[in-house]
């Protein structure tokens, strides 16, 4: 019998995170320490039904400041990190770069060297079965033609301030790994969905704008194509590599589901309409707006080696992953809307590209 795991979640407040922390603590009897500065994408409401779980605990902490690193994994002797917390909207890195460079790579690195002094400290099963699991994005392979995906050895190629950080984050992991032998592990996933998203990515932007009858922005011509995930497949494929993963090796997770943005937006206009119907149909709302600088064309991930080596499939369609996420959205208004009084909705990553 697998013995029982505690782990560090950096970022579980986020969507992603908390995602994988209602997995662990509902679907294990793994304890968990959410490790997380609470920005302004972060919800401590997604988190309710386990806040008080006697195998949750909440450290809020900047994972810049190695002091308090190093007591957090003093304090709590983890069997494992996995490292979530991020700075991950794009527009946000076109307008503010610094703040990416600060968390995503800066912070990484002072996670990185905090686990490896504390790694090295272990002894025996505890130190043999220590896991670094750094979660980042398919972006750090830039952009895709027509045809293809990207696998676990294709070239870095970011093209935005955010995947370039991303990118930068992941090359130190393979270095602390490489150099100091600290045991790592690194996935790379597609977009992902679902309940508990911040409304200013493009899924949750357009079911509540949709709701609101206000106009649906859409980049471009709206045919750059993304391979869409829904986030608890994500969590699932999460915990499989922490547990099952190899040392140094990397993971690709995709949902095999490509969509172009226009169509995506199409179909959550077309849902909105069956389940919450308005007086006109929600693609009138539909507007083209200036596309975003530097806006990659497509992503489209191959999952194979996850799916051959661990065993991991996604359970949810497109389709029925996207109804499940409109479904929530629209049941829980106590959720999303208090979110509108930190964040408008408005657009941003505008800036142009100096001659």
């Amino acid at each position: 019998m697998a013995r029982a795991r505690k782990i560090i979640v950096t970022g579980g407040a986020g969507f992603i995170g908390s995602a994988v922390i209602r997995l662990l603590i509902g679907e294990t009897d793994w304890s968990v320490i959410n490790l997380d500065k609470l920005t302004y994408a972060s919800s401590l409401a997604s988190l309710a039904d386990v806040a008080n779980h006697p195998r949750y605990r909440l450290e809020k902490a900047d994972i810049c400041d190695a002091e308090a690193v190093r007591r957090i994994l003093a304090e709590h002797r983890p069997d494992g990190i996995m490292h979530l917390a991020a700075e991950s909207h794009v527009d946000r890195s076109i307008d503010g770069p610094d703040a990416f460079i600060r968390t995503n790579v800066v912070g990484t690195y002072t996670l990185l060297d905090q686990a490896r002094h504390y790694w090295a400290e272990l002894e025996g099963v505890v130190k043999r079965d220590f896991r670094f699991h750094h979660i980042s994005t398919d972006e750090v392979f830039g952009s895709l033609g027509p045809e293809g995906a990207f696998g676990e050895t294709s070239p870095y190629q970011p093209n935005s301030p955010y995947s370039a950080s991303k990118a930068s984050s992941d090359h130190l992991l393979r270095a602390w790994h490489e150099t100091y032998g600290l045991p790592t592990v690194l996935t790379n996933c597609s977009n992902n969905y679902g309940p508990h998203h911040f409304p200013e990515k493009l899924i949750p932007l357009m079911i509540i704008k949709g709701l609101r009858g206000e106009s649906l922005p859409v980049y471009g011509k709206g045919d750059n194509v993304r391979d869409w995930l829904y986030v608890e497949d994500h969590a699932r494929a999460l915990k499989l590599v922490f547990e099952q993963g190899r040392p140094g090796d990397s993971y690709n997770i995709g949902g095999d589901a490509e969509r172009a943005n226009i169509d995506v937006v199409r179909r959550i206009c077309t849902l909105l309409d069956e389940l919450a119907p308005a007086n006109q149909p929600r693609e009138k709302l539909i507007a083209f707006v200036e596309d975003r600088p530097g806006h990659d064309m497509r992503y489209a991930m191959d999952a194979t080696k996850l799916k051959r080596e661990l065993g991991w499939a996604p359970r949810e369609t497109f389709e029925s992953g996207l109804r499940k996420t409109v479904e929530w959205y629209l049941k829980r208004r106590d959720w999303w809307e208090p979110l509108f009084t930190v964040y408008t909705g408005q657009r941003l990553g505008r800036a142009r590209k100096v001659v």
